[in-house]
């Protein structure tokens, strides 16, 4: 009988968000009933111990008799099972290297990692994330701040509502000031700002219509073949543009003088160009005063993203001049929201989304032996480093 655990998230500071719901995983153990599902006892979860009891879920505090492992977050070293199968996000397809002890002791340890960031179709897109939450908390905590700066409006926190229902009714009678918006990115990140974008009203408009006046807030939305042309051809062509992203040029400079928000949603990795440089910051056309960083990679896309935020106070300043991390809201600086775990302000909701998405995909495969996308996405099998990976090679040695 294969034995599926939810583990106690280990990460400090903690997580709240479960890869299961507890009546997800009493649907699992119902359709599949020759599966047995385990608890791992956590006072910090959205779901409480008790939630997943009434559902009749076995709750323990050694999770070891496990065979496949589900969290959210890295594991800490100290809590790995030696020739487990792990299921998390490791953070360390980019050779981050604040990951790298975390991913050689998964290799002396025999562990097999399949990362929820490689689960990909064949065209690269992502199957399975909280993307969607992430760019509504991101897209909330953006117009939050800039409502901060400027004193037009105000927003709360979506952390003190219950759940994303009771966060839409927050935003009836909300009048936005005729503020101008450029949302970046196509996938799930994006189209949480999106949705956030709606809800408030503003209105879309094309890119060649940015630079016009409007009397109401708009956004224009950017995509990849808006922000990237081949320095040569002039062209964008997916594909190329991700394996030779140093043949690309960016093209966001011309929003620089229109735009007073930025919602970042779309993906970076190093190589590929940033939207603006150090440089462009001392510009008298550089008009943004804030930028929502909701794919958060420090000195990445924004460069100006000096490092995460913590959830309980998302936005700091930074000095244009000395290029200094400040107070938020600062006439000399710009601010910057960049929060690594966005969707724990709405963790129910965020951790329901995931778990259809898990139960859809993965885990019926996975427990049957696995298929092409799960190979994909195994980043360590058994402690060794699949070759899909061989660009984490140095990562890997010790």
């Amino acid at each position: 009988m294969p034995v599926l655990g939810l583990i106690k998230e280990g990460k400090v500071p903690s997580d709240n968000r479960v890869a299961l719901t507890p009546k997800q995983c009493k649907w699992l153990k119902d359709q599949h009933p020759d599966w047995d599902i385990i608890v791992e006892a956590s006072p910090n979860r959205c779901y409480k111990d008790e939630e997943y009891s009434r559902e009749g879920l076995e709750l323990v505090t050694d999770i070891s008799k496990a065979d496949i492992l589900l969290g959210i977050k890295e594991v800490p070293k100290s809590q790995l099972i030696a020739g487990k199968t792990y299921l998390f996000f490791s953070h360390t397809k980019k050779a981050q290297p604040y990951n790298q002890a975390l991913f050689h002791t998964m290799m002396d340890k025999g562990i097999t990692l399949i990362d929820y960031e490689c689960l990909e179709h064949e065209d690269g897109q992502r199957l399975i994330g909280f993307g969607f939450f992430a760019g509504i908390v991101g897209a909330h905590n953006g117009i939050m701040a800039y409502g901060n700066r400027t004193k037009a409006f105000h927003l709360g926190r979506v952390k003190e509502v219950k759940d994303y229902r009771e966060l839409i009714h927050t935003y009836f009678g909300l009048k936005l000031p005729p503020v101008k918006i450029v949302v970046t990115g196509s996938g799930r990140v994006a189209h949480g700002i999106l949705e956030i974008m709606n809800l408030m009203d503003v209105q879309q408009v094309e890119p060649d219509e940015f630079d016009r006046h409007y009397a109401y807030p708009v956004y224009v939305h950017l995509k990849g073949r808006d922000l990237y042309k081949h320095k040569i051809t002039k062209n964008y062509e997916r594909n190329d543009f991700h394996a030779h992203p140093q043949n690309y040029d960016c093209t966001f400079k011309q929003y620089l003088p229109h735009a007073q928000i930025l919602m970042n949603g779309i993906y970076w990795e190093p190589g590929i160009p940033p939207l603006f440089t150090h440089q462009d910051l001392l510009e008298d056309e550089f008009v943004l005063t804030t930028i929502a960083d909701i794919t958060d990679d420090a000195h990445g896309s924004v460069p100006c993203n000096l490092g995460d935020a913590p959830s309980e106070d998302p936005v700091y300043g930074v000095n244009v001049n000395s290029f200094e991390k400040t107070a938020p809201y600062l006439p000399e600086g710009i601010d910057i929201m960049a929060v690594g775990n966005l969707p724990n302000e709405l963790p129910r909701d965020a951790s329901r989304f995931f778990g259809e998405q898990l139960i859809k995909y993965v885990l019926p495969d996975l427990v049957a032996g696995g298929n092409e996308i799960i190979q994909r996405a195994t980043m360590l099998e058994k402690g060794l480093l699949n070759p899909r990976y061989d660009h984490l090679v140095d990562y890997a040695k010790h």
